[in-house]
């Protein structure tokens, strides 16, 4: 898996626990809204775990955070 993209797929992953915990849902309950299983929410929230998403999967989350997608792909320096 190519590494170049490494650190904005950890600051996406912490987003979406941020915005998660924000909506009081856990991972759990995530997971049950997006069909997928708890430990692939938990490996896209590890900060120190690596794991590509793809588009489809990003807008499915950010629907079902009730956000607009942009605001897990802006980083402020």
């Amino acid at each position: 898996m190519k590494a170049e993209f490494r650190d904005d797929y950890i600051k996406i992953g912490l987003k979406i626990s941020y915005y998660r915990k924000l909506r009081s849902l856990t991972q759990a309950q995530l997971a049950e809204i997006l069909g997928c299983e708890v430990s692939f929410i938990g490996q896209i929230e590890a900060p120190n775990v690596y794991k590509a998403i793809s588009l489809d999967t990003l807008f499915r989350i950010a629907k079902a955070l009730d956000i607009p997608a942009y605001k897990l792909l802006y980083f402020e320096n």
